[in-house]
């Protein structure tokens, strides 16, 4: 099913829609791990999620994690290049570097966990199914 159809469902709920990075709108298998602007841009999930982001109920965000801090700057610079229709305020990206190297599932899971919690509600896209499951089993999501 496609990512708007189903949050079509929700019309009446204000939606606060998290994505991932890697591999979600860009392809981690192009270049070096290091080197951010190599990534190749998964335009037909990118085109998707602007359609998405147009949607009056929605308020969407990037939920990604870099391991080093550096990686921060280059995953910002590769959004305002393929996804600027993300603002930079809704941009989330953890550095594994900056928090003992935990991995990507805790820091979304802490992350999401200290969230101001309101009557909207919270949708994750991630293409790990590791975080997925940890945010359903710890949070219920």
């Amino acid at each position: 099913m496609y990512i708007k159809d189903f949050l079509n469902q929700f019309k009446e709920y204000r939606i606060r829609l998290f994505v991932d990075m890697d591999g979600v709108i860009a392809d981690y298998d192009v270049g070096k791990p290091s080197e951010y602007d190599q990534k190749r841009p998964l335009f037909d999930s990118i085109k998707k999620l602007e359609e998405v982001s147009m949607m009056d109920n929605i308020e969407m965000y990037i939920l990604s994690v870099s391991r080093m801090h550096e990686g921060i700057k280059q995953k910002n610079d590769w959004i305002n290049k393929y996804v600027p229709f993300i603002k930079e305020e809704n941009r989330i990206i953890i550095a594994r570097e900056d928090n003992n190297f935990e991995h990507s599932k805790e820091l979304k899971e802490k992350f999401i966990s200290n969230l101001h919690r309101d009557e909207s509600m919270i949708v994750i896209i991630d293409d790990d199914p590791e975080v997925i499951k940890n945010l359903q089993n710890k949070l219920g999501l």
